[in-house]
């Protein structure tokens, strides 16, 4: 969302602001406020695509239209709580800026670290990204934590500070942010007083209820529940990969969306059919023995805001949901495809990437059809597999500590894949084949490695891309382009869905870390075609034009 940079010397004022809510705040010279570095800035923010997020709004009741700027409004508190947890004071760091380019980098990237280009600072004295984001004191060690006895610090929705004796303390969500959210609970229950459809009213009163006391069990199975709802509203604390250093701590966010009932009905099968394809995984038994719930369903969807989480850096372009072991087990996840932010990633970088560096005579294989498949089955897979390891170490989560974004993402691409490849052959999914899949998969890794490995994604296609060129999955062409070998591709898909399904199964944090290591960064032959992609002016991700303003409303 909105991003950027510092000022020139800061007031004793704003220092007394920033110091117990940022991180690596400095008095340094900012050179995004000198006209010699405008020009730069302004390279930046062109490199982000801008897209307006709106559909047929005629499909929504009058009462459902009413909905939109309550929830709304909630997304954006999501925001500013999102500010405060990855960086602090929203405005203390945006009203400094004068450079219109730097402000709006630094909305991008929440913050003055540029989340695609390797979380390097665009500020000058400003030093590393805090693995820790604000989630924990910036002078807190991880010796010091591990050793602190408490029982809510590995809470998804804690904070961690310091008491005036400087030992260590947990506060929760609904504390922390506590004006926030009861203003967002507040919101909730009045948009639930709207909603015709009944599931959708028991969710937003379930969520709001959840806000106030961090418990979200209840909600999260109300959520499971919605089967007929046109409106979704995805809030609260969520995801994990803003945590880099335990990956204990979920961080706010929300998205609005409008189900496409039409699509939707075309994938309600494939929902059925994840017992079997459990059982079909290719790895070891025990590392599938678990039963996943049946109550999954696939739905397409426009979305109409992204805020908080969902909306720094690389915009995501399908959810998978909830992440409560708990509730995948008794009722399965949703998975969420948003087909408007898809359809636009595919066709303004996508193609575009695959006209550069795709050998001319697979980039016949380049389809939206297929770009839609394995994106909704990454979705999917994140249900398989298993959430408790077979070793004794407790849930996957917590045994793989940071390491499991990276690790989780990175099963999501490949047996994502996998299942295409087999739903394929058993002519379960029609109107794509595998030669489709792979080279699709191939263009779409090249689009998310660009930017690089800092996050969990990227460190995931990372290995990934790595694991296939080890295998020769590929191969790289004079002219610079790559060129998928189809059979060597489907070995390296079970090959590498079994050791990633091994690494979880076990538990085996070492080798998580040792692995990625070694394995989770850009290769000479990667970066040679990376190289030809720089004059090729194709943005790095979208930005959204967004809001009541682009509703119409």
């Amino acid at each position: 969302m909105i991003k950027h940079l510092f000022p020139i010397i800061l007031s004793l004022a704003l220092l007394l602001v920033l110091t117990g809510s940022c991180k690596q705040k400095t008095t340094a010279k900012n050179p995004a406020n000198d006209t010699t570095a405008m020009s730069e800035m302004q390279k930046n923010v062109n490199a982000y695509a801008v897209v307006k997020l709106t559909t047929d709004l005629s499909k929504l009741s009058a009462k459902e239209k009413q909905m939109i700027p309550l929830l709304l409004e909630v997304a954006q508190i999501m925001d500013d709580i999102f500010w405060q947890q990855t960086w602090g004071d929203k405005n203390a760091l945006l009203d400094t800026i004068r450079d219109p380019y730097a402000k709006q980098f630094a909305s991008i990237n929440y913050g003055p670290w540029d989340r695609l280009g390797g979380n390097k600072a665009f500020i000058a004295g400003i030093g590393e990204k805090p693995k820790g984001a604000n989630f924990y004191p910036a002078d807190m060690t991880k010796e010091e934590f591990e050793k602190w006895n408490d029982k809510n610090k590995t809470s998804l929705y804690t904070i961690v500070v310091r008491n005036a004796d400087k030992s260590l303390k947990s506060v929760w969500y609904h504390e922390a942010y506590a004006e926030k959210v009861k203003k967002a609970a507040d919101l909730l229950l009045q948009a639930a007083g709207l909603a015709e459809d009944a599931g959708l009213k028991k969710y937003l009163t379930l969520r709001s209820k959840a806000l106030l006391t961090d418990d979200y069990f209840e909600s999260d199975m109300a959520w499971m529940d919605m089967k007929t709802n046109t409106i979704d509203f995805v809030v609260g604390p969520i995801e994990n990969y803003e945590d880099e250093l335990f990956g204990y701590k979920a961080a706010h966010e929300s998205s609005l969306l409008i189900k496409d009932k039409e699509w939707s009905a075309k994938l309600a099968k494939y929902a059925a059919m994840l017992p079997a394809l459990q059982k079909e995984l290719p790895c070891d038994p025990k590392y599938k023995k678990e039963v996943p719930g049946t109550d999954s369903d696939l739905n397409a969807y426009d979305i109409l805001y992204y805020a908080g989480n969902s909306n720094c850096g690389g915009k995501t372009i399908a959810i998978n949901l909830p992440n409560d072991e708990k509730v995948q087990l008794a009722k399965g996840s949703r998975r969420l495809q948003l087909k408007n932010a898809m359809q636009a990633k595919f066709d303004k970088i996508l193609v575009p990437i695959s006209q550069v560096l795709i050998d001319p005579s697979q980039r016949k294989y380049i389809k939206f059809d297929a770009f839609f498949g394995n994106v909704m089955f990454h979705e999917v897979s994140h249900g398989l597999g298993i959430k408790n390891t077979v070793t004794g170490k407790g849930v996957i989560r917590k045994a793989l500590k940071e390491q499991y974004s990276g690790w989780e993402e990175a099963k999501a691409d490949i047996v994502g894949l996998w299942m295409v490849s087999w739903l394929i052959d058993k002519k379960e999914l029609t109107g794509i084949t595998v030669e489709d899949a792979y080279v699709t998969f191939m263009a779409g890794l090249i689009r998310s490695v660009r930017f690089g490995a800092a996050e969990a994604h990227g460190k995931a296609n990372m290995m990934c891309f790595n694991f296939f060129e080890d295998k020769k999955a590929f191969s790289r062409n004079a002219d610079g382009t790559f060129k998928v070998d189809m059979e060597k591709t489907r070995q390296a898909i079970s090959q590498w869905s079994a050791l990633i399904l091994s690494v979880e199964g076990e538990g085996d944090y070492d080798k998580a870390v040792n692995y990625m290591k070694e394995n989770g960064k850009v290769r000479p032959e990667l970066q040679a075609g990376l190289e030809l992609l720089k004059t090729a002016n194709i943005p790095k991700d979208v930005v959204f034009d967004q809001g009541k303003a682009a509703l119409g409303l």
